[in-house]
């Protein structure tokens, strides 16, 4: 039961991390940015964001355990979610560049021309579903590194 509680508790701080990653991504793309731009920088927002509520709310020190040093942990927790936006990266390109799906959503974009929404053009529309196709593929990988590695604690050592 305390293992689903913590990932419901990693969910809620992914809902958080997603939401910071995600706005910060379509704002850029929606500039027309480059979608590997867009991506590293709402990756590195919310990195940030996952270390703090992780380290205070998810994977909370436990006193008689060893102490985890901070800058360690926010190092392990870059690595963690590195290895996760690097499979985001190549599926981007894979969804994007290999599949070209923006093709496949030129219809709903001309529909949404026709409703007065032109920004949501089909390369827009193919970059932002691209990225809601990965979170669903790369989320588990990321609790899994961050519990059994990056806030993971030792025994104490006897003095």
């Amino acid at each position: 039961m305390k293992n689903v509680k913590q990932f419901l508790k990693f969910g809620l701080v992914g809902l958080s991390n997603t939401l910071i990653s995600e706005l910060v991504y379509a704002v850029i793309v929606c500039l027309k940015g480059h979608y590997l731009l867009a991506s590293v920088t709402g990756f590195v927002l919310s990195i940030f964001n996952a270390y703090y509520w992780n380290n205070r709310y998810v994977f909370k020190e436990d006193n008689s355990l060893e102490k985890r040093v901070w800058w360690k942990v926010l190092i392990k927790t870059f690595i963690a979610y590195l290895w996760g936006f690097l499979a985001n990266l190549l599926l981007l390109v894979f969804w994007i560049d290999v599949l070209h799906i923006a093709n496949d959503l030129e219809p709903a974009a001309k529909l949404l021309a026709s409703w007065g929404i032109r920004f949501l053009d089909a390369e827009v529309l193919g970059n932002l579903f691209a990225e809601g196709i990965n979170l669903i593929l790369v989320l588990p990988m990321n609790y899994l590194i961050n519990k059994l590695w990056a806030y993971r604690q030792g025994s104490r050592k006897n003095d």
